[in-house]
């Protein structure tokens, strides 16, 4: 059995990914190159955004697939040792599941009251991002996330990655 189908029946992943199996797809598949070329732009001016002091430019460290079928989820977790990590959407349908983001404050809110409906989405404890096919999402890598359960009738396809 192939290590990613491997990783993805140990780990109740309900789908597929290639995690950790795969490293070179940019050097493998002329759209997977298209793609790492859109990418390093891409956080190349979030990283400028977000104002990071950096001695060289970052650098992808790790690209892999993802399919998830209808009922299929993935757990909160965080990408250790890299410094932006994101998901780029090939196949989004309908009630396919969001990327649900965790306020890093969350567990320091012991006592603090709800959010009224009205709420501003910085002062929310999560925010559900909404995928859409050719849409793709950066964040900083600490960030708590994880992606809801697949409610649609097909698959969702997705490329996640890691920049160091």
């Amino acid at each position: 059995m192939a290590p990613s189908r491997r990783w993805s029946r140990e780990h109740g992943y309900r789908g597929y990914t290639s995690y950790a199996s795969l490293g070179d797809l940019p050097e493998r598949d002329p759209a997977f190159h298209d793609l790492k070329r859109l990418l390093d732009k891409e956080v190349k001016a979030y990283a400028k955004a977000a104002h990071f002091d950096l001695a060289k430019p970052l650098k992808l460290d790790s690209l892999w697939v993802n399919i998830l079928k209808p009922g299929g989820t993935h757990s909160g977790h965080i990408h250790p040792h890299s410094i932006v990590s994101g998901t780029f959407y090939v196949a989004v349908p309908p009630g396919s599941g969001a990327l649900k983001l965790e306020d890093p404050r969350l567990a320091m809110l012991m006592a603090a009251p709800g959010r009224t409906d009205d709420a501003p989405e910085h002062l929310l404890p999560f925010v559900y991002a909404e995928p859409a096919a050719g849409r793709v999402f950066l964040w900083e890598s600490w960030l708590r996330h994880e992606v809801t359960p697949n409610a649609g009738k097909g698959e969702r396809i997705s490329i996640s990655f890691n920049y160091r």
